[in-house]
C-alpha cells in the first residue's frame, strides 16, 4: 500500500470514518474483463471476498454506493445480493451523481471514501475526502488517489479498502467480533 497524501477525512487532526463508501465496478469489483456467452450475454466475475467489505460497512451502518458507466443487469443483481441500496448505472458524470446522493444523505463529498481504477474515476478521486486505487490502475490515475492498495481489481480490493479504513480507525477487530457474534446468533 502506497500513501500519496496524508490529509484525508481529517477534522481537527483526527481521522474520521467516512459517512459513505463508494466504488466503481469494472476494474474494482471485477477484473475489468468482459466475458460473453454464445448468445452474446455479458458476464462478469465478482470476487466474493468483497462481500465481506460490504458486510463490515453494514455492521457500522456506513452506506455503500456503486457508480459505474456500464448499464447492465448483472451489476444490479450483484448489488441487490449484497444489499447495496445506492446503485448508479450508466453514469455519464459520476461526480454529479455523487453530489445528488450526498445531498439526499445530508453529507458532504469530503465525508466520502471512493475507490476507482481508471480515467473516468479521476474526478471522483479528486472530489472525495479519501480515495484509493487498485494496484493495477494506471499510474496517471493512481497519482490522484490518496493510496494505492496492494490488490488488483477483481481480487478483493474493495474489501482491502474497507479493512484499511477500519484498521486506520482501530475498528477492524470490533467489526470482526460483531460479525462473529452475528453468525453465532444465527445458529
Amino acid at each position: 500500500m502506497n500513501s500519496n497524501q496524508n490529509k484525508h477525512l481529517h477534522k481537527n487532526n483526527k481521522t474520521m470514518l467516512p459517512k459513505l463508501i463508494a466504488t466503481d465496478v469494472d476494474g474494482v469489483l471485477t477484473n475489468g474483463g468482459m466475458y460473453y456467452d454464445e448468445h452474446f450475454n455479458e458476464l462478469k466475475k465478482f470476487n466474493v471476498s468483497d462481500g465481506v467489505g460490504v458486510i463490515f460497512c453494514k455492521l457500522l451502518q456506513i452506506p455503500v454506493a456503486i457508480f459505474t458507466g456500464e448499464n447492465t443487469p448483472i451489476v444490479s443483481r450483484r448489488a441487490k445480493k449484497l444489499g447495496i441500496e445506492h446503485v448508479f448505472l450508466g453514469c455519464k458524470n459520476k461526480v454529479q451523481n455523487l453530489s445528488q446522493l450526498c445531498q439526499q444523505l445530508g453529507i458532504d463529498p469530503q465525508q466520502v471514501a471512493y475507490i476507482g481504477d481508471d480515467i473516468n474515476d479521476i474526478q471522483m478521486l479528486k472530489t472525495v475526502g479519501f480515495s484509493a486505487c487498485p494496484a493495477n490502475a494506471p499510474l496517471y490515475v493512481r497519482k490522484y488517489a490518496h493510496i494505492t492498495l496492494s490488490k488488483k481489481g477483481g481480487q478483493g480490493v474493495f474489501r482491502e479498502f474497507v479493512e484499511y479504513i477500519l484498521q486506520r480507525e482501530n475498528l477492524l477487530n470490533h467489526c470482526i467480533e460483531l460479525f462473529l457474534t452475528q453468525e453465532a446468533n444465527k445458529s
